[in-house]
């Protein structure tokens, strides 16, 4: 007679974390991040407070990691590199226009940035697990056109970068106006010709 097999504590675990992730990202979209609270993320997730309080020191700090987990791929970041710069950051940039446009996107974003404006150490954490990679990424890409004489060679690339996404953001931020893939082509477009070789 075969004895019963014991559950996998490591299983139970991963399941229960994806459950609180998944959990934490609806809710979010569903009622605003001010609404949201650890029991109404436990009681949507089927856990106890306690198991959430031993992964996440916060609310603001499960609902990043619900978002770093989107972004997570076991090939690492990086960005297409066709040989056309400017095909392959429109690429990009379309992709980022539309997510921000995405309400199920747009408010799990919108709630991380409100907790990272007073959260010194959630700004870390961000920038070291998403806002660094993410970036690094992107300069990885910028360099490979820079070698190949697309992109000026002595171009600041984190500027390169900043040209190129704060206009975004901002319009995004103030919501001051359509986050449409023309929008995303201009501002290739204006990023190119300013650090043009």
């Amino acid at each position: 007679m075969s004895q019963p097999r014991k559950p996998n504590p490591a299983r139970r675990s991963e399941r229960s974390r994806q459950a609180v992730l998944d959990a934490a990202r609806d809710l979010v979209s569903e009622l605003g991040y001010a609404k949201v609270s650890i029991e109404a993320i436990a009681a949507r997730a089927g856990v106890g407070k306690q198991t959430i309080y031993r992964w996440w020191p916060s609310k603001g700090a499960v609902i990043f990691d619900s978002f770093l987990a989107l972004s997570e791929s076991e090939e690492g970041m990086s960005l297409p590199d066709t040989g056309d710069l400017e095909a392959d950051l429109k690429i990009v940039m379309r992709a980022t226009v539309a997510e921000f446009a995405d309400p199920a996107f747009e408010a799990p974003i919108r709630a991380l940035n409100t907790e990272i404006i007073g959260d010194p150490a959630l700004a870390a954490q961000y920038r070291e697990k998403l806002a660094g990679p993410v970036d690094e990424a992107k300069k990885e890409r910028l360099r490979s056109a820079q070698r190949a004489g697309q992109l000026a060679a002595d171009a600041d690339l984190d500027l390169v970068l900043e040209v190129l996404y704060a206009p975004l953001y901002q319009r995004w931020l103030h919501r001051s106006g359509p986050l449409t893939p023309q929008y995303a082509d201009a501002l290739v477009e204006i990023t190119l010709r300013a650090f043009a070789p």
